[in-house]
């Protein structure tokens, strides 16, 4: 089957709207940090986009006193002035969401079809969503007064920066509590926007701070003694790290972190449908997602017929600049990062799995991976294992659906899984022996800010959005 040459069609990055310089937001204002400023770098060509003023140890507690002085007001104002400030911040990222999309991808490495059409209209959507529980938290099931906790403090990685962000600050607002968040380090540009819009929307001072840093500034947060709630997304180890620090104190803490999850595709499923969930599944922002299907499992039967129908639709991806429209596979995120997968494939080559990498051309400047799939893997070897956090698949076999339950529940993680067959049956059966959290059924990486989204074991523990991420917001 041929496959179509596309002519460039690169976005302007003018649209961004790029600064020089970027400062911490703190108390409805802009202000110096006293940290060391840092340079964001774009992964996609390595140059530097910015640089960004960072906080202290110090800047955190003038970031936590004015969220507790804006608390006292913002958690007294009824619902539903909360929800005009909600519906005015989604409306100003829908109005901002070219620019926003263009900025994430520069800073982010993620295609920009991504960003345009995934990430900033579901940060929107959050915020709509939110806004509609503002004024009905007492017929959310949590009694018929629910109060919200105080301040939280939140830190967000870098794989979604404003999607994150929305994830966590719009339901903390709705429910009345006031924040300081801290984005990742290598990508703090649009959380420093979304300071911008809540300038715009007029949102009262202290009610939303945001501190760049480093871990040191996301330590503060989580160690200052005037923070009611903890709120983290990122890796296992520093999830383990926050849980002993928060561990005898009265704070509440949701972790949301890694995972390792499986895609199980049986014999009657409609395979190429399959193959396109499966690819949607590990190469969707470059398989930066905690939730990605890293591990497929696929019925003995039909197991060269999905890696040859995979192999061909993957060789079809295409690779390179994040701004060009047509671009599948962006930037990896950064030298770190593409160092760690680097290092997990060379582990899965030296122990004897199958390696097959596209054949795509690679840019040769910035941080960038092909797509690889592993087939004859075992469970013992570490790509099985370990969370690679990046493009490359490991393809697992199994004969019966009891074997598939064991072999996708033979994993730390818990986050998410995916489910392929015809009969209904089935994919409720394996659902209910799945270990996950959100177990997808002939469809994979589907969000909506009505549906909670979480793990078990390793991969964390609470729930956001929806009905049940409000709870983690209130004191009930």
């Amino acid at each position: 089957m041929p496959v179509f040459e596309y002519a460039p069609a690169p976005e302007s990055r003018a649209i961004a709207n790029l600064k020089d310089h970027y400062k911490p937001f703190v108390n409805g204002e802009f202000v110096d940090g006293s940290g060391e400023p840092l340079k964001t770098i774009n992964p996609a060509t390595e140059e530097v986009l910015a640089e960004v003023g960072t906080a202290s140890k110090s800047d955190v507690d003038t970031a936590v006193k004015a969220a507790r002085k804006a608390f006292s007001t913002w958690s007294k104002l009824p619902g539903t002035e909360r929800a005009k400030y909600l519906f005015r911040i989604a409306r100003l990222i829908q109005e901002r969401s070219r620019e926003l999309a263009v900025l994430e991808s520069l800073d982010n490495g993620k295609p920009i079809k991504e960003s345009r059409d995934s990430d900033i209209p579901t940060a929107a959507a959050h915020f709509f969503y939110h806004a509609g529980w503002a004024d009905k938290l007492e017929y959310a099931g949590y009694g018929p007064n629910p109060r919200p906790l105080g301040v939280a403090g939140q830190i967000i990685p870098w794989n979604f920066p404003l999607l994150m962000l929305a994830w966590k600050i719009a339901p903390a607002l709705a429910t009345g509590n006031t924040v300081v968040l801290k984005p990742a380090e290598t990508t703090p540009l649009t959380a420093l926007v979304f300071a911008e819009i809540c300038q715009q929307a007029e949102l009262p001072p202290g009610v939303v701070n945001i501190l760049p840093g480093a871990g040191d500034i996301g330590a503060s947060i989580v160690e200052h003694g005037d923070i009611d709630k903890i709120a983290f997304t990122g890796s296992t180890e520093v999830g383990k790290a926050i849980q002993r620090q928060v561990a005898g104190t009265p704070k509440k803490l949701t972790l949301e972190l890694g995972g390792k999850a499986a895609n199980v595709v049986f014999e009657d499923a409609p395979l190429d449908q399959a193959v396109e969930g499966i690819v949607n599944g590990i190469f969707f922002n470059q398989g930066h997602v905690c939730c990605a299907g890293s591990r497929l499992l696929v019925q003995e039967s039909v197991a060269e017929e999905v890696l040859e129908k995979l192999r061909y639709r993957v060789s079809t991806l295409r690779i390179g600049d994040p701004l060009d429209k047509n671009t599948d596979i962006g930037a990896i995120n950064s030298a770190e990062q593409l160092a760690k997968i680097r290092g997990l494939v060379e582990s899965g080559d030296a122990e004897g799995a199958q390696r097959w990498t596209s054949p795509c051309p690679v840019p040769d400047r910035g941080f960038f991976f092909a797509p690889t799939v592993f087939a004859n893997v075992h469970q013992s070897m570490r790509i099985a294992r370990e969370e690679i956090f990046g493009p490359v698949l490991s393809v697992l076999t199994f004969r019966t659906p009891d074997e598939a339950v064991a072999k996708a529940n033979n994993t730390p993680y818990g986050l998410s899984a995916g489910i392929w067959t015809e009969k209904g049956s089935r994919i409720l059966w394996m659902a209910n022996q799945l270990r996950a959290g959100v177990v997808w059924a002939n469809t994979f990486n589907r969000f909506d800010p009505t549906a909670p989204f979480g793990g078990y074991q390793e991969s964390g523990f609470g729930r956001e959005g929806g009905r049940t991420g409000l709870e983690a917001y209130l004191n009930v």
